[in-house]
């Protein structure tokens, strides 16, 4: 008689092994600050200057002392010019520098009169329509960034945004850890990949091996180094030397089908002949056959067959785990409560990932078919439903979204 199969893991328990067996890779490397988008940071970045380093105009418009202007319609001579980038000398009492934005508050002055309240009066003279008020419209010194603070925090992924704070501090390079190297394969007989054989010519049963682009695309939108294994046959012996090859001088083995329990399944017993299997087999829907062990010194992830199945459970597990190995801190996203605009009456056993999308009301819509294979589902939809074991949805119902452009991002 065949063993009882084991319980099925929920997927925050194996979420919490992976990421306790995610060691931050050994070695920094540093780069160049426009080449740093996706990276994670090695070591905190601190400031070495005040950010703006002066009080500054945050408007176009003239600089004055609020003091001197008590009523409006008052007309000031304008004793200076004062363009971004210049020193200016202090303020001349009863005067009024004209100022651009950017431009340094000069000494002497507390308000800044936008150009819209003011009007000529003469060549060298302005007329001030509204009184300011004290500190208006200047951008003060250190606002922004302060000597000493620490910008961005070791741990950090960047992003477009971080990469323009380390850029303000004066980083042209910055030490970001080091890439993760993944070996990716495939496995399955019925695989074809494009541009080898026409639509026309596909033998019966025969796919296209789908799952191979967007898991690429995945990895390296996390900043892997991928190295790709193509597709091995459906053969024991196969499946072994892909593995012990892959092994060397990678960091993770990340393979797609042959993780269930058919009799042409042979990822399992291939990773047990080389080294040891932890987990098998998540609580979800889409991905249960889901596997992490260790050949040699590689880490193993053996995702599902079907597109969804393996899309899905990279999300959920694989890239927490790469972020991790990355030294990253943010590693779990952030789910919101949005309103469901649909009905799912047919609660699960498992924790279930429903491919969904906002209408124009903010609600959620549901894709119509919430099949493991239907990788259209993943295209037409901006985000996952999180909905608990057992848990039925009516329509308005407050559900647990997780943003699609987080997770790929």
């Amino acid at each position: 008689m065949n063993a009882p199969r084991a319980p099925l893991r929920p997927l925050d328990d194996a979420l919490a092994e992976l990421l306790a067996q995610a060691r931050p890779l050994d070695g920094a490397e540093r780069v160049r600050t426009f080449d740093a988008d996706g990276r994670v940071l090695a070591q905190d970045l601190v400031s070495q200057l005040q950010v703006p380093p002066h009080d500054n105009s945050s408007m176009d418009g003239y600089a004055v002392r609020s003091s001197e202007i008590a009523d409006e319609g008052i007309v000031l001579p304008v004793s200076q010019r004062i363009p971004a980038g210049s020193a200016p000398q202090p303020l001349v009492p009863g005067s009024a520098a004209r100022i651009f934005t950017g431009a340094p508050v000069p000494a002497g002055a507390d308000a800044i009169v936008m150009q819209e309240e003011t009007e000529a009066a003469g060549e060298h003279a302005v007329r001030i329509l509204r009184a300011p008020a004290a500190g208006q419209w200047i951008r003060r010194s250190g606002e922004d960034v302060t000597r000493g603070a620490i910008v961005l925090a070791r741990g950090q992924r960047l992003d477009p945004g971080a990469l323009g704070l380390a850029a303000s501090i004066g980083l042209d390079h910055l030490a970001v850890a080091r890439r993760p190297r993944v070996a990716l394969f495939s496995t399955g007989d019925e695989l074809v990949m494009p541009g080898e054989v026409p639509p026309e010519r596909m033998r019966p049963g025969a796919i296209y091996n789908s799952n191979r682009f967007f898991l690429q695309a995945l990895l390296r939108r996390l900043g892997c180094e991928v190295s790709d294994f193509g597709i091995v046959p459906d053969q024991r012996d196969a499946t072994v030397r892909a593995l012990d090859l892959a092994s060397r001088e990678h960091d993770l083995i990340l393979t797609s089908g042959g993780v269930s329990v058919g009799e042409e399944d042979h990822v399992k017993p291939a990773v047990q002949s080389l080294g040891s299997l932890d987990l098998w087999q998540i609580a979800i829907k889409p991905g249960k056959p889901f596997a992490h062990g260790r050949v040699d010194g590689a880490h193993f992830m053996g995702l599902p067959g079907n597109p969804v199945s393996s899309f899905v459970t990279f999300l959920l597990l694989v890239r927490p785990f790469l972020l991790k190995l990355q030294g990253a801190t943010d590693l779990v996203p952030r789910s919101t409560a949005v309103p469901a605009d649909f009905e799912w009456p047919r609660a699960d056993k498992r924790r279930e990932f429903l491919r969904v999308r906002r209408n124009a009301q903010g609600a959620l819509a549901l894709f119509t078919n919430q099949s493991s294979g239907v990788l259209t589902s993943a295209v037409w939809a901006d985000g996952l439903v999180d909905n608990p074991p057992g848990r039925t949805i009516a329509r308005g119902d407050a559900v647990r979204f997780l943003s699609l452009a987080e997770l790929v991002g």
